[in-house]
């Protein structure tokens, strides 16, 4: 499985309006964050131990976050919860390039077990509202842990472990 670091994003927004702040300190996504590979993010709020949020999307990043404040519970989706809750936050986003077109199987599954630490350093994502399970393999839990260490969880595995199963 191979997957790579986009980078580091930070979200200003209140709950009908966002704003980016990309790594390269421009106000939009570029590169591999508006690719359809898939992509997990992770939601971190200041004064949050844990993320409190994980998802994963094959769409570019700008569409996913305008869907994400676009829903109103309408056919059942009410969007993002915790963009009701805070002001700012940070989004990290991990592609996987080598995935099939079409296949999330991997990505899901690294979610899953991302999540699953988070649980395991306290309590579930605060404003986690679905996950996909499916049997992981040592792949699976290997790329969770070296995204997971990034945020302080599990065990610290090196890099190249992450791209090198």
């Amino acid at each position: 499985m191979e997957m790579t670091y986009v980078g580091r994003y930070a979200l200003t927004f209140d709950a009908s309006t966002f704003s980016i702040k990309c790594p390269e300190n421009t106000s939009r996504f570029s590169g591999l964050a508006t690719s359809r590979f898939p992509k997990l993010y992770v939601i971190s709020v200041e004064g949050h131990s844990h993320p409190v949020y994980v998802g994963i999307t094959k769409q570019s990043m700008s569409n996913r976050l305008r869907i994400g404040w676009a829903a109103n519970g309408k056919n059942g989706y009410h969007g993002y919860a915790w963009r009701r809750h805070f002001s700012a936050a940070t989004m990290d986003i991990w592609c996987q390039l080598d995935a099939i077109e079409g296949d999330c199987l991997d990505i899901e599954t690294v979610e899953a077990e991302l999540v699953f630490l988070i649980r395991q350093a306290g309590q579930w994502p605060a404003y986690q509202t679905e996950i996909h399970f499916h049997q992981s393999t040592d792949v699976h839990r290997q790329v969770a842990a070296t995204i997971g260490a990034r945020f302080g969880l599990g065990v610290e595995l090196e890099e190249t472990e992450l791209l090198t199963p």
